[in-house]
């Protein structure tokens, strides 16, 4: 069930526990930037109605995963607030390209014709970046900004929940967030899984051969949640 709060859409689940966040000064700190990039006439990915859609596909008490990724893709078309991925007919991103190289060497899944990502973030998987908001051509424009707290507490909520949970930390970025997270190497439920970011850059330095698609079924099966079915179906192709 999706419900608004100050205009923005998310799912209800997510509502009360970051109500605190979307009241505070640091999030209208953040709203008058927003609102002055778009008056200065600077493109903003992705749409405003897309900036929580990984909190409203995912519903809190659902999530059994978390990939976190860094900043939306700023090509035009691209971004749609879901880490990683584009919409049916966007050419698949090079670092999504590596996403589906290592899922076939790990999981033997034929990649995919498409990058739209929607049928994991339906199944439990937070799609999450650590900003949800970039200026067009201008990678990591909007960091410092307030983004960084706001998906703090989201992590930090996700980690208070009592089902393990496995968090998939891709990058020197995204493993900032560890530190909010009980996982099993301390003594905790949840399991992290942490390599380098999946970017043509940084790829062969230890994400490809990482394996975390069957470390996180393995995992979430002990764990009675139930695996994911990481194979994405065909889309429908827009004409």
């Amino acid at each position: 069930m999706t419900e608004a709060v100050q205009g923005v859409k998310l799912h209800s689940s997510w509502l009360n526990p970051l109500r605190g966040e979307f009241d505070s000064p640091y999030m209208a700190a953040l709203k008058q930037f927003l609102v002055a990039e778009k008056a200065a006439g600077k493109a903003v990915f992705p749409a405003g109605s897309e900036w929580f859609r990984a909190l409203d596909l995912t519903p809190l008490e659902e999530v059994r995963v978390v990939i976190l990724g860094q900043d939306p893709y700023h090509g035009a078309g691209q971004a749609h607030g879901l880490c990683f991925s584009v919409r049916p007919g966007v050419r698949t991103p090079p670092s999504l390209v590596n996403i589906y190289k290592e899922l076939n060497a790990d999981l033997g899944i034929a990649p995919p014709r498409h990058g739209f990502l929607e049928h994991w973030a339906k199944q439990g998987v937070l799609l999450l970046n650590s900003v949800l908001t970039v200026e067009m051509g201008r990678a990591a424009s909007h960091r410092e900004k307030g983004w960084e707290k706001f998906t703090d507490a989201v992590i930090r909520e996700v980690a208070t929940k009592e089902e393990p949970v496995v968090f998939m930390l891709w990058g020197s970025y995204a493993q900032r967030k560890a530190a909010f997270i009980p996982s099993v190497e301390k003594g905790g439920r949840h399991l992290v899984l942490k390599a380098p970011h999946p970017s043509p850059l940084s790829a062969h330095t230890g994400f490809l051969g990482c394996r975390h698609f069957s470390k996180c079924n393995a995992f979430l099966e002990q764990a009675g949640r139930g695996v994911i079915d990481w194979a994405l179906p065909p889309v429908e192709q827009p004409t």
